[in-house]
């Protein structure tokens, strides 16, 4: 098993702790995903001493203020990095307001270009206001427009009017531990729906954790209780899903 997207170090545990409970699980491989300078640091060294663990580095959407030209290129010399398999996470947040939307468009376009220039796939996140899509209506035309020929990963997917627009346009779609929130009927349905060479699953630990550990803080161990239900949705066995998103993660980080 894989978990395309977990932030060891927001986790309670120590990291050691937590990978000996994913090896446990089974979970062999994660990206460990950075959110800022500061974080972009920790995964590499964590990455780079530990064989289960590689790195995606980004500048999130809410700490968007103040990237410019020097912080995308320094951004570009770490992501030349042999662990480094992604760049993001990045895109647009509207949900909160910890940084304005201009210059979560300047991030975002930014690692656009780093992802292009090193060959990397860009890790996605989008969040709406309850009820809206403008984040995700952007997001998917920022990508039209700038980003062909980079490979893209809608993390922590929930836009389930959107998995057609995905899967028409190639890209990976992974879902994480709120598709096994009852209230959630249609990212289920969303679930069943994503090509087979394009599904993976997450954690996004600390966050969201699957439901049958909901009063837990989430690690990467638990991203097999978000695979088991997606694996019941899309009707094959934990074991079949397990090989797919094993492969996808494989085709798509190179570990």
């Amino acid at each position: 098993m894989i978990d395309s997207h977990t932030h060891l170090f927001l986790c309670e545990k120590p990291t050691a702790e937590l990978l000996e409970a994913a090896a446990a699980a089974g979970v062999r491989r994660m990206l460990n995903v950075g959110l800022d300078e500061t974080t972009n640091a920790e995964v590499v060294r964590v990455a780079e001493a530990e064989d289960a663990v590689f790195a995606s580095i980004g500048r999130h959407p809410n700490s968007a203020g103040g990237f410019d030209a020097k912080a995308q290129a320094a951004l570009a010399e770490l992501g030349a990095g042999d662990v480094v398999r992604a760049i993001g996470e990045t895109g647009l947040d509207f949900y909160r307001d910890t940084a304005a939307p201009d210059d979560q468009r300047r991030a975002f376009a930014g690692q656009i270009e780093v992802a292009r220039d090193l060959g990397l796939p860009i890790v996605i996140h989008a969040r709406d206001k309850d009820g809206e899509s403008a984040a995700i209506d952007e997001i998917f035309a920022t990508l039209d427009a700038r980003a062909d020929g980079v490979t893209v990963i809608l993390h922590c997917f929930s836009a389930p009017h959107k998995v057609a627009d995905a899967a028409e346009r190639g890209w990976y779609v992974s879902f994480a531990g709120n598709v096994t929130y009852p209230r959630n009927a249609d990212l289920r349905f969303a679930a069943a729906k994503v090509p087979e060479d394009r599904i993976l699953v997450e954690t996004d630990a600390p966050f969201l954790t699957p439901q049958v550990r909901r009063r837990e803080r989430n690690e990467p161990a638990n991203v097999v209780a978000t695979a088991e239900v997606v694996a019941g949705e899309r009707g094959v066995t934990l074991a079949e899903l397990e090989r797919t998103v094993e492969a996808n993660a494989a085709a798509l980080f190179g570990w």
